[in-house]
């Protein structure tokens, strides 16, 4: 898949490096990170009344992210900055520089610029807050992909 990247709030393109290219008619593949289940569960069904999105799998920690990550091949990572084991940044590094082709998105409570500068850093293609509309990260995962 080819990706575009999104950076800060304005979401502005940036290729990002892609092995696989999604036809059309393919729904984007997601992989849930939070640690906390009653959120994935709630992100899984907002996101599963989309007619273009499949989510396929869901991780409690950064570990169980990256082993996900790496047996399922999702097109996008929605991943918590704040978890368990390993961090949501951490996991996004190792995830971005192994699994090329994966996007990841920062999800958090936290909305300093400098968790949002790290998970960048991280290679997170965007950063949202867990707070903002869920239009806006239906919207992110459609940009990326």
């Amino acid at each position: 898949m080819v990706c575009v990247g999104l950076v800060g709030p304005t979401l502005p393109k940036a290729q990002h490096g892609g092995t696989r290219v999604r036809g059309s008619d393919e729904k984007i593949r997601l992989l849930l990170a939070d640690d906390h289940q009653i959120l994935r569960e709630g992100l899984a069904s907002l996101l599963s009344e989309e007619s273009d999105m499949e989510v396929v799998g869901q991780a409690g920690d950064g570990r169980e992210a990256i082993e996900l990550a790496r047996a399922m091949r999702p097109d996008v990572v929605l991943m918590d900055v704040t978890m368990p084991r390993l961090d949501g940044i951490q996991a996004t590094r190792l995830i971005t520089s192994e699994l090329s082709g994966i996007a990841v998105i920062g999800l958090s409570m936290h909305e300093e610029d400098d968790m949002a500068t790290a998970m960048r850093a991280a290679g997170a293609v965007a950063y949202l807050s867990k707070g903002g509309p869920s239009d806006s990260l239906i919207a992110a995962i459609r940009a990326v992909c």
